[in-house]
């Protein structure tokens, strides 16, 4: 471990030395990638020198205790070697994390899309609280929102909407809400007061680039219609709103956020881009599933994930077991306990089959 960090040291120092370069500086593709390089190297690096540090004064607090010390310098000197001891235990620890393999998509732009499954209106009227959830959550990150697209229901429910999420480290925290989402409460449709159960699926799609994903322009076919809003009422009498389909693939995507079809075109191609990534991506996860057989979660909409129970305020995460009596206050947002629970015990798992490696 020690010989792959200081690897790592020497190559953030040499990149430290290229980003002052003045042929580096007048390139901004090559200074974004070695700019983007170190910051990935950043806190790795850091840690590291934070290692060597407390390493060496661990080492000069031992040398010190054997010499001639009255009683009370061995039992301050004892008790900062102690001290010490932990801090080079959790910087170990630390850095056995931060030397796991990175998710590539991790610092992403991304697309929520977000279903209506069972239960009828009830289920369309949960994906709109499931759409203000994530709204609110990206704003409290400082990331940027904007609707893609979206499918109404008569009473304001979404069977379908599409929700883009710009912002630095967007999939690397919501990846893990890729499932089915069941909700438990007294639907608005219901006259008799019982406790209805619905369920909407939720897929989060990193954004790619045109290289990542070749969409070949004979495999497409491009329809034009009318926007229209709630209710099923246009928005507009010109036929702005874009529909995608891929033949190969049969995977159909739509965008009528823009009165401009052409903008309209642009975003539906992005979202057609991310959906087929995640399908390849898919198709390779489960050629390896055996190897992480652990894992939190598969990412796939069938999954039931997770129950917000409305009796109780409660919200249950199934894949760890956490259960949280905060219903309100994680609805109008507030993912952070959740997400950094997934987040590890996915490294705890991460960790687990690197050691049967």
């Amino acid at each position: 471990m020690f010989e792959r960090l200081s690897l790592m040291e020497n190559r953030y120092d040499q990149l430290s030395q290229f980003l002052c370069d003045p042929e580096v500086v007048s390139d901004p593709n090559l200074l974004r990638t070695y700019a983007k390089e170190q910051s990935d190297l950043q806190e790795t690096v850091e840690t590291f020198r934070s290692l060597k540090a407390v390493q060496d004064q661990l080492n000069d607090a031992k040398a010190m205790l054997q010499e001639k010390l009255d009683d009370d310098m061995k039992e301050f000197v004892r008790a900062e070697i102690e001290q010490l001891q932990s801090e080079v235990e959790a910087l170990q620890d630390r850095l056995q994390i931060l030397l796991l393999p990175k998710d590539p998509n991790d610092d992403k732009n991304v697309f929520v899309e977000i279903r209506a499954a069972a239960g009828g209106e009830e289920a369309a009227l949960f994906a709109g609280t499931l759409l203000r959830m994530y709204t609110r959550f990206a704003e409290d990150q400082g990331w940027k929102t904007q609707m893609i697209d979206a499918h109404y229901t008569d009473m304001g429910g979404f069977r379908e909407v599409t929700l883009s999420i710009q912002g630095q480290g967007a999939f690397s925290k919501l990846k893990y809400e890729s499932g089915t989402h069941r909700v438990q409460r007294v639907p608005v449709t219901e006259s008799g007061g019982r406790i209805h159960t619905s369920t909407a699926t939720v897929a989060v799609l990193p954004e790619v680039e045109e290289v990542e994903v070749d969409v070949q322009e004979k495999d497409i076919r491009i329809d034009t219609f009318c926007s229209t809003g709630p209710g099923g009422q246009s928005v507009n009498t010109t036929q702005s709103a874009v529909r995608i389909t891929h033949m190969p693939t049969g995977i159909v995507v739509s965008c009528q956020d823009e009165k401009s079809q052409l903008k309209n075109r642009e975003k539906a191609m992005k979202v057609l881009r991310a959906r087929l990534f995640e399908k390849f991506q898919r198709e390779q996860q489960e050629e390896q599933a055996a190897a992480r057989k652990n894992q939190v979660g598969t990412g796939d909409r069938s999954e039931r994930i997770r129950t917000y129970n409305f009796p109780q305020s409660r919200v249950t995460d199934h894949r760890i077991g956490m259960t949280l009596h905060k219903l309100e206050q994680v609805l109008a947002g507030d993912l952070n306990e959740i997400i950094h629970g997934l987040i590890v015990a996915d490294r705890a798992s991460m960790l687990e089959t690197a050691a049967e490696a």
